[in-house]
């Protein structure tokens, strides 16, 4: 504890309650609302004193670079953080595909944990999703995360943002999410691409009935029954879905450390 005393040891630990800290103001799960502000101050001081003790900080010394390298550890933080929180947005944007053919589009509900509002099935999904990250200890997977980018970027080293595979990297990576969503909401969708065609061909040969009327209804009870049914393959994909949260973090992290 001598050595925490220090004054000289204070720059390094600065520096790595700075990274911890811009990592909570973006990651999944530890950057929302209903998580109180000074338990999120807290936990970054108590992770940042324990990481200080195994990480090497002989090449930090306070002097003119010093506030850049400030400025440095908050962009890393921020950057890890906001490149797993793509990820998972592939939940929302796939409850987003699905409320807009059942009709729940119109019906966006405000989301307490990030304060925007968000599409009803994706809430639900995104909830489940959520509980089954933390049943799998996935939250302490995020904490070894911003452990371990100290082995790809060290503290005195600074991030070679003029290599374009830095940018290609988030670009494919924003392309993924995209494609992740589409994978998760197509049963759905696929569904009820087929219950409009039916009703298109219910309207052609009956007239005399109102398909404005039953089909709002029939394509909500069959999405209700289809989300039911694959359940248990937005499980699997979900587990999918954070295994390339985590590579994808471990990806950045070695781009920024020059690998």
């Amino acid at each position: 504890m001598l050595e925490m005393i220090n004054i000289n040891s204070l720059p390094v630990f600065l520096l790595i309650f700075v990274r911890v800290l811009a990592f909570f103001v973006t990651m999944p799960l530890f950057s929302y609302r209903t998580i109180p502000l000074p338990f999120k101050i807290g936990f970054g001081f108590f992770l940042a004193m324990i990481m200080f003790y195994t990480i090497d900080g002989s090449g930090v010394a306070f002097d003119s670079m010093y506030l850049f390298l400030l400025m440095k550890e908050a962009l890393v933080g921020l950057l890890i953080g906001l490149i797993a929180y793509i990820i998972v947005s592939a939940i929302q944007v796939a409850g987003g595909f699905i409320d807009f053919q059942m009709g729940f589009a119109i019906a966006n509900v405000m989301d307490p944990q990030t304060g925007a509002q968000s599409p009803i099935t994706g809430q639900f999904l995104y909830m489940i999703s959520l509980l089954f990250l933390l049943a799998v200890d996935g939250h302490h997977l995020i904490i070894d995360g911003i452990v371990n980018s100290y082995q790809f970027i060290e503290l005195g080293q600074f991030i070679p943002f003029e290599n374009k595979s830095i940018a290609d990297f988030v670009i494919d990576s924003f392309n993924y999410m995209f494609l992740i969503a589409f994978q998760m909401s197509i049963p759905i969708v696929g569904c009820l691409f087929l219950v409009d065609i039916a009703l298109g061909i219910i309207a052609r040969t009956v007239p005399q009935l109102n398909v404005f009327v039953v089909g709002l209804p029939l394509k909500i009870l069959v999405s209700f029954v289809a989300i039911l049914v694959f359940l248990g393959l937005y499980m699997t994909l979900a587990k999918n879905l954070f295994e390339t949260m985590f590579v994808t973090m471990r990806g950045l992290m070695q781009l920024f450390g020059g690998a």
